[in-house]
C-alpha cells in the first residue's frame, strides 16, 4: 500500500521503498510548502501529479542526470550562441517561464504543472531557492528553464522552446556557469531521448543519493520542526555568474 503522508513535518519513506511499477512512486499526501519541497529534493524526491490527484512523490531508479562537463554542445549550437542574437537572464520572469513550460505541447491536452504546483514554486522562487533562465532572441522570449538550486546541484523541473534551440541555449548557459563556479550535477529526473542527446545519463538511485549526501551535507540536519519556515539554503556561486551582465562570456 502506498504510504500516506499526513504529518505537518516533512517526513518521507526511504527512497529505496519506492514502487518499481510505476517506477519511483514513493508516497502520497503531504504538502507543497517550501519546507516539504526542500526536504524532498535534498533526499532525492520530487512531486509529480495532475489535477484531481493527491500530491504524489517520486524517486525513480535509475535517475537521469547531466554532469555539466558532459553537456554536448554541437557546432550548430555554438554557432547559434555566437550569432543568434540571444540574451539570457536569470530570474527575469520566473512566473512566465513556468507558464510557458505548462502550456500544452503537440497533442498533449494538459500539463502536470498545475496551478498548485505553479504557486508552490513561485513561493520557492521568492525565497531564493527556485530559479529560472530566460532566453531572449532579438528581444522576444525564445525559451527557458526552471528548477531548484541547492548548493552545487540544480534540480531541473522543466524547460521550453518557442524558437529553435531556445531551451538548449538555456542549458548551455547553465552548464557553462556550473563548470566555471563549482556546480556538480543537474538532476533531469527521468530518461528522455532529447536529454540523452545532450549528454545526460542514467545512474542508479543509490548512486544519485550518494552524490546528494556528498555535495549537500549542510542540508542533512536542516529539516525544520514544522512545515515552515524552510531550511536555510546557501546561494551557489554559479547563480551569480548567470546573473552577471556579461554572462555571455560563459559560452563564448
Amino acid at each position: 500500500m502506498l504510504p500516506w503522508l499526513s504529518s505537518s513535518k516533512p517526513a518521507f519513506p526511504p527512497p529505496h521503498t519506492a514502487l518499481a511499477h510505476p517506477n519511483g512512486l514513493l508516497a502520497a499526501g503531504g504538502s507543497l510548502t517550501p519546507a516539504w519541497l526542500v526536504s524532498a529534493y535534498r533526499h532525492g524526491i520530487f512531486p509529480w501529479f495532475t489535477d484531481g490527484d493527491p500530491i504524489l512523490w517520486w524517486s525513480p531508479d535509475p535517475r537521469m542526470v547531466l554532469f555539466p562537463e558532459a553537456f554536448k554542445q554541437r557546432r550548430s549550437l555554438s554557432k547559434r550562441l555566437r550569432h543568434g542574437g540571444f540574451h539570457v537572464t536569470l530570474n527575469g520572469d520566473f512566473a512566465g517561464v513556468i507558464r510557458a513550460c505548462a502550456a500544452p505541447r503537440g497533442d498533449e491536452a494538459g500539463s502536470w504543472i498545475t496551478a498548485e504546483m505553479h504557486a508552490a514554486y513561485c513561493r520557492l522562487h521568492r525565497l531564493g531557492v527556485a530559479h529560472s533562465l530566460e532566453v531572449y532572441q532579438h528581444g522576444v522570449l525564445a525559451g527557458g528553464l526552471y528548477g531548484v538550486a541547492l548548493g552545487p546541484v540544480f534540480f531541473g523541473e522543466s524547460m521550453f522552446s518557442h524558437r529553435p534551440d531556445g531551451s538548449k541555449v538555456a542549458l548551455a548557459y547553465l552548464t557553462a556557469a556550473m563548470r566555471a563556479c563549482g556546480g556538480k550535477l543537474i538532476d533531469c529526473q527521468v530518461h528522455t531521448p532529447h536529454l540523452a542527446s545532450l549528454g545526460a545519463v542514467n545512474v542508479a538511485r543509490s548512486r544519485f543519493l550518494a552524490y546528494l549526501d556528498t555535495w549537500l551535507p549542510e542540508l542533512t540536519p536542516a529539516t525544520p520542526a514544522s512545515s515552515t519556515p524552510p531550511p536555510r539554503v546557501p546561494r551557489p556561486p554559479w547563480l551569480d555568474a548567470l546573473a552577471a551582465p556579461d554572462n555571455r562570456r560563459l559560452v563564448l
